[in-house]
């Protein structure tokens, strides 16, 4: 077992190439993800693809320089300046294009980034005996033969795009999220948004030495995503996109040393594997949770019609049996619904049932005001009254406050729905404020707030607990009940009493 470890995970470590192709791959990787992680914020993916590819025709144009005007062999230096400039052009030409005529950036792209890499391609073709560019370690990489020239190189690419991000990390963060906001508080956006772009190409010219052309956009985006799966921060998400870059070179090389295989392909097919995983485990947005989200999820017009059952109840009080006997929904969907009406502070659990909070009461009563302004307006349009109720009940979850207050300007305002019950009023509904008597309905719970002129004669003192035991009309009087006593409220007087509405008292045990 040790020899075999030894053999699997030592040997290569001893071989010179090895080593210097991870460092080379460790630096790269980690770049190209922190990097990685502005574009993906900046939706600039195809942008690192359109640079790499338009690579080939600056190589080409270093080798032709070097040969025809100097007479000497390319090297590093010219073919990283000629890639470099390239790339530059590549995004001059787009941003033109986009910007002066009716193409989106997408469209400019796809056409610029072919354009160069087929003049590229053509330039090696009618001048193969003057370039000699390895054409296939170009496209897929040769991270197991990098030279010392290459290392050097891919070590200051790293020193200087990374110095770059951390003494800007502030500007570039606020001109990803927000480049309004950043204009306005005084960042050069502009110029930051051209600095970021040559970091992108930097990056990229950087990382062809190990994966190639083809798969360079996958050492630049895969751990990026994988990370803004798992992070809200953008520095929590470049150190886990450097950990993810790091590993899947590791893994990588090592896995290209056991099969045989290309390194930069086993390099990304393992950032690939990386980011499958997260998509489909991470905690908050991977597959897995999105589907217990999905399963846990209450829709919305169970709770509705929960608060709709305990506000009908008998103090607003009722236990899960009544619910169900009440409601068509399942059981375990009813529970769910509870405990998400609990955490919402809508409901509070009494014994074996439940009773409305202050909030629940006023959702409970908006649900009540939909439903009778619906039935008012589908009695106004003519549906026979015996269908009214039921359908009602399915337009009463449409109860935004806009969509009510249209209903009611087009009814007229009306005080009572077709079957002669009251219509809670937006006051009683929405406000936090003590509302008049004469906007509620029978069943209010609330403490006594305030007591008008017109109805200084009654007997009510303010902070006292009452209750709307009837409610009447520009001819009935109303009633209130509180202490064992009951207090008739003239038409006139209503208007004058204000409560601040509260959860009703609950009943004691043997009353229930």
């Amino acid at each position: 077992m040790l020899e075999l470890l030894h053999h699997l995970l030592l040997e290569p470590l001893e071989q010179r190439f090895f080593i210097k192709a991870l460092l080379a791959g460790c630096l790269v990787a980690v770049t190209c993800s922190v990097v990685g992680c502005l574009v993906v914020l900046r939706r600039m993916a195809f942008l690192g693809d359109a640079i790499a590819h338009a690579m080939t025709a600056g190589v080409a144009a270093a080798y032709l320089i070097l040969r025809v005007g100097f007479g000497g062999v390319a090297h590093a230096p010219a073919m990283l300046m000629g890639a470099l400039l390239a790339g530059l052009l590549t995004v001059v030409l787009v941003r033109v294009v986009a910007g002066r005529g009716r193409l989106k950036d997408d469209t400019a792209i796809g056409i610029m980034y072919t354009g160069i890499f087929a003049l590229g391609v053509v330039a090696v073709s009618l001048w193969q005996h003057l370039i000699h560019i390895d054409i296939v370690h170009f496209m897929i990489g040769d991270v197991l033969g990098v030279s010392n020239a290459d290392l050097l190189m891919v070590g200051g690419i790293a020193a200087l795009v990374l110095s770059l991000i951390i003494i800007g990390f502030r500007s570039l963060q606020a001109v990803s999220f927000d480049p309004v906001m950043a204009a306005s508080i005084g960042i050069p956006v502009l110029l930051w948004d051209m600095l970021l772009t040559g970091a992108v190409a930097l990056v990229v010219v950087s990382a062809v030495t190990i994966v190639g052309v083809i798969l360079v956009i996958g050492l630049l985006i895969t751990p990026a995503a994988s990370a803004y799966l798992l992070s809200e921060r953008l520095s929590r998400m470049m150190l886990l996109a450097a950990g993810f870059a790091i590993s899947s070179v590791v893994i990588g090389l090592y896995v290209s040393m056991w099969i045989d295989s290309t390194g930069g392909a086993t390099i990304v097919l393992v950032a690939t594997a990386q980011f499958a995983v997260v998509f489909v485990f991470a905690p908050r947005h991977g597959i897995v949770a999105s589907w217990r989200t999905a399963r846990n999820r209450v829709p919305e017009e169970v709770g509705e019609d929960i608060l709709g059952s305990l506000l009908r109840s008998p103090e607003h009080c009722a236990g899960l049996p009544q619910l169900t006997h009440y409601l068509s929904h399942d059981r375990r969907l009813l529970r769910r619904a509870l405990q998400q009406l609990l955490q919402q502070g809508a409901i509070i659990s009494h014994g074996e049932g439940w009773t409305l909070t202050p909030i629940g009461h006023r959702r409970a009563e908006r649900m009540r005001r939909s439903h009778r302004l619906w039935e008012s307006f589908l009695h106004r349009v003519g549906i026979p009254e015996k269908d009214l109720h039921d359908r009602a009940e399915m337009l009463e979850h449409i109860h935004h406050p806009e969509a009510l207050q249209y209903l009611d300007q087009v009814l007229g305002y009306p005080t009572r729905d077709p079957h002669g019950k009251r219509i809670p009023s937006q006051m009683a509904t929405d406000s936090d404020e003590p509302v008049p008597l004469d906007h509620l309905s029978e069943g209010y719970c609330g403490e006594v707030a305030i007591v008008g002129p017109e109805a200084r004669g009654l007997d009510l003192i303010p902070g006292e607990m009452v209750r709307v035991s009837a409610v009447g009309n520009e001819h009935d009087d109303w009633c209130l009940s509180g202490d064992g006593r009951s207090i008739p409220i003239t038409p006139s007087q209503a208007h004058a009493v204000l409560l601040r509405l509260v959860p009703c008292p609950l009943p004691r045990d043997g009353e229930r």
